[in-house]
Order: C-alpha cells, then sequence, then structure tokens
C-alpha cells in the first residue's frame, strides 16, 4: 500500500488571504495520475470549487509551483490557481467576505486518476484568514461617519488610508482587513446603501469624507506625514475628489475608475460638482440570459458639455496611481484612465499608470477569484464586469504589489 498520501500547504496551513502558499502533495506513485480540487463554502452557504489534473514526479511527489495542470480549470504551472479559480456552483455569484473576523477554509483534496474523483487519498485544510495576528477591528459611529477602522499591532506611527468601494455601497472591510495586516491604519467608509444612507443619495456631501480624514489624523497611531486614499469604481473618482478638494489627502489610488463625478451630484464647500450625464436606456441586455451591458450609459466623456461634471485633478498636490483593466465590461475605465494621466501630465503632476490586458472591472486583493457577472445591490441587475481567469489573476496580484508599494512611498 505505501505511505499514505499527505496534501501540504507551505510554509502554513494558516496565513493571510493575500497570501500565496506552496501546494504539495506527497506518497504517490510515480507518474500517478491524480485530481486535486479546492472547494469553499462562503458565508452565505455557497460552494465554490475549482478542480486540476496532474501527473506525480518520479519520487511520488506533487508541488504545484513546479508541475503543470493537464487540464481541468486552469493549464500550465499556476502555483495559487487552485484558489484563484474557484468557481460558484450557482451562476454569477461573487466572493466576497462580509464577515473579516473568521477566515475562508479551503478544502484540498486529492483524488485518483482523471476521472471520476470517486476515490479520496488525502485531503488538507487552508485557512486563509482576513485579519492579521493582533490587527484590532474597531466599529466607528461617530458623527456622521459609518465605517470601521483596523489597527496594525504596536504603537506605530503606521500610515493612514480610507477604503472606499463602489456603488453598490454597504461597508466592505475585507480590503481594509489586509491593508491594516499588511501595516497601514485603515478605514473602511460606507457612503451608500448602509443603514439609513439611501441606496442612491440624492447629493454626497465632501464634508462627510472631510470628517473621516479629521477622524483618521487624530488617531494617536497614524503617521502625520497625511493620508492615503484608494477607491473602486465610484469610489475612485470619490478617492480623486478627495485628493483634489481636501488638503489633508496625500496619495489617491484610482481603481477601474474616471477622473469625472459619477452618477451622484458632490456637494463641496460653495460649489457642487453635478454627475456626468449618462442615458440607462443606451444599457444592453443580452436576449437569452438578461446579462446587462453598462458601458455605453454614459455621454462622451471628450464632449466639452461634460465638462463641468469633471473633477481638476490637476489642482491637487497628491500624488495619484490609477490603474485600469482592458477587459472592463462595465465601464471603459482604460479611456478614462488615459483622460485623467493626460491631463495630469499636462499640469507637470506625478501621476503613475497601469492598464492590464485581459482583467475585468473588479481588480480586488489578490487569489479572489475572477467575478465576470453578478448582481448589482442598488441596481438589482446581473451586471457585467468581465475579465479573463489567468490574466485578470496576475492583475490582482500585481496591483496589489503596486497599491502598497506607492502609499509607503508617498506616506
Amino acid at each position: 500500500a505505501g505511505m499514505a498520501v499527505q496534501v501540504s500547504v507551505l510554509p502554513s496551513a494558516r496565513c493571510l488571504f493575500d497570501d500565496p502558499v506552496q501546494i504539495r502533495v506527497a506518497g504517490l506513485q510515480p507518474q500517478q495520475a491524480v485530481t486535486l480540487r479546492a472547494s469553499l463554502v462562503d458565508e452565505s452557504g455557497e460552494l465554490f470549487q475549482a478542480h486540476a489534473l496532474y501527473r506525480a514526479g518520479s519520487s511520488g511527489e506533487l508541488d504545484l509551483s513546479r508541475s503543470p495542470a493537464l487540464g481541468g480549470s486552469y493549464l500550465g504551472v499556476e502555483p495559487m490557481g487552485l484558489l484563484w479559480a474557484l468557481q460558484s456552483k450557482t451562476p454569477y455569484k461573487r466572493l466576497a467576505k462580509r464577515n473579516v473576523l473568521t477566515p475562508f477554509c479551503v478544502d484540498l483534496e486529492v483524488y485518483e486518476g482523471h476521472g471520476d474523483m470517486s476515490r479520496l487519498l488525502g485531503k488538507c485544510t487552508n485557512e486563509r484568514w482576513f485579519l492579521g495576528e493582533g490587527v484590532k477591528r474597531i466599529s466607528v459611529r461617530e458623527g456622521r461617519l459609518k465605517a470601521t477602522l483596523f489597527l496594525p499591532p504596536g504603537p506605530g506611527p503606521f500610515p493612514g488610508l480610507i477604503d472606499l468601494y463602489g456603488s453598490g455601497g454597504g461597508l466592505i472591510e475585507y480590503r481594509a482587513s489586509l491593508l491594516a495586516s499588511r501595516g497601514f491604519v485603515t478605514l473602511a467608509l460606507a457612503y451608500m446603501s448602509f443603514e439609513d444612507i439611501p441606496a442612491m443619495p440624492e447629493i454626497l456631501e465632501l464634508s462627510y469624507f472631510e470628517e473621516a480624514v479629521n477622524y483618521l489624523q487624530k488617531q494617536q497611531q497614524v503617521k502625520d506625514t497625511g493620508i492615503g486614499v484608494l477607491g473602486l469604481s465610484k469610489g475612485a473618482d470619490l478617492a480623486l475628489s478627495m485628493a483634489t478638494f481636501l488638503p489633508g489627502i496625500k496619495a489617491a489610488v484610482s481603481i477601474s475608475g474616471s477622473s469625472f463625478n459619477s452618477f451622484i451630484p458632490l456637494k463641496g464647500d460653495g460649489f457642487t460638482i453635478p454627475p456626468h450625464p449618462y442615458d440607462l436606456g443606451r444599457m444592453k441586455i443580452s436576449d437569452e440570459s438578461g446579462l446587462v451591458d453598462f458601458s455605453d450609459v454614459l455621454d462622451d466623456h471628450r464632449d466639452p458639455a461634460t465638462w463641468d461634471c469633471r473633477i481638476p485633478v490637476e489642482r491637487s498636490l497628491a500624488k495619484f496611481l490609477f490603474l485600469s483593466g482592458l477587459d472592463d465590461m462595465n465601464w471603459k475605465s482604460d479611456l478614462y484612465c488615459h483622460d485623467a494621466v493626460q491631463r495630469l501630465q499636462q499640469y507637470g503632476r506625478e501621476v503613475e499608470f497601469y492598464s492590464y490586458s485581459g482583467a475585468g472591472h473588479l481588480l480586488e486583493p489578490p487569489y479572489l477569484p475572477l467575478c465576470q457577472v453578478s448582481i448589482h445591490r442598488v441596481l438589482g441587475m446581473f451586471v457585467l464586469w468581465g475579465g479573463q481567469w489567468r490574466e485578470h489573476a496576475k492583475a490582482q496580484e500585481d496591483a496589489w504589489r503596486r497599491i502598497q508599494a506607492f502609499f509607503w512611498r508617498h506616506l
């Protein structure tokens, strides 16, 4: 019978969600054909799975950082493929972490052969956490603020960040908790569709976001060199508005965003930036699937008639990083990104930008699997986000490194 088959996750079966790991199998027969399967059940009970076909080496060992997958959810040498290729059994579900105090547990199983997966040879569980050792999670309801503060362990001082998600609203914590686990004091901030904040506010007030900056600057663990802000989608144009109108912001990251104000008027001190004109009649709804392609609803941003909606980023003294996916099917984020970068460069401002081929709209922390379609919580429709599995996964790893390096450099 030989030795039992062991599946191991190195350096440890417990890690942070954004940590790469090495998955190994020992105790197989030389050249044995096996199927590896990863399974994860999210908090709503939804099952996500990925599988890949492998062949053991001459010593009966398998190391996913060296052995190529011969078929299944992905092909070739992909050390983290079993994670980034996870797909929901029910179509159009997005894997997102609601409660960051618990890990996602990924079951890794090895089955005999490349066929019916009837014979289990070995298994182990990889616990993937969103909160590093000693990171504190503090719910914030002060003044108008609806937020969650994450504090790294120790006295600091640490750079301070404000984290904004998109028009789906809610209070999204998993990116903020991971950033705090990497050494940033991070404030995840809700601004629509949460508690008593309406799904579609009639107006957003810059003073609300200023309150968040002031709150963060008051924390004794926060460095006084200025605050960083990052945002995805609608959160990205808010990040740019904050960097333009609030002197406390020293660095801003726009992920899949634009440099004009979208959907909701933004009221500042003595001015209001109207939303960029759009027409929901230009949504394309596919007949068979009912999926919504949103990318043409906006008026052309090159038309001077829309320019009162622009955020005058060129007036800002902050540093900027723009990230976009070339396969974004929700928003012409690459086009909008080039427009912003061009304007900043014209005024001699410092700006970095990266666009990723094959990446979609939802550029998330690494190893969260691509979501090509999901329900938009505010629109209540199934919206296309775009992206190709492998390219999107690579883009998320690269973007995550760049975001952290950018904030360390400028804060």
